[in-house]
């Protein structure tokens, strides 16, 4: 299952705004409920650093989460609430504990199957 991590720091003035922003494409998520995609973000201690984990698993490789209009709200001027730009990594899960990316051959629990 392919995994993109993005990592980034907003301007401090408008770091709660993107968090609001991220809060509304979890209610659109929610709402939707798209198939195929596991998604995750954080807005870390020092308090404009943002990191966002997207597992997609569908069968023709498509991102729902593109789809989301909050999505696409979300992304439309990140530049403008960046201090430091968005710089995506694309990844695979080696592990994972109580979160849905898990390694191939375990559970959501981390017990190998």
């Amino acid at each position: 299952m392919p995994v993109t991590v993005v990592r980034y720091q907003t301007r401090p003035e408008r770091a709660d705004e993107n968090q609001g922003l991220i809060e509304a494409v979890f209610a659109d998520l929610a709402a939707r409920r798209p198939e195929g995609l596991r998604y995750v973000s954080f807005r870390l201690a020092d308090g404009v650093s943002f990191v966002h984990v997207a597992a997609v698993d569908t069968a023709d490789g498509h991102n729902p989460l593109t789809d989301s209009p909050a999505f696409q709200a979300f992304t439309a001027d990140i530049g403008a609430r960046c201090a430091d730009p968005p710089q995506a990594l694309a990844g695979a899960v080696v592990g994972a504990y109580g979160f849905p990316l898990t390694a191939p051959g375990a559970t959501a629990d981390g017990e190998v199957a």
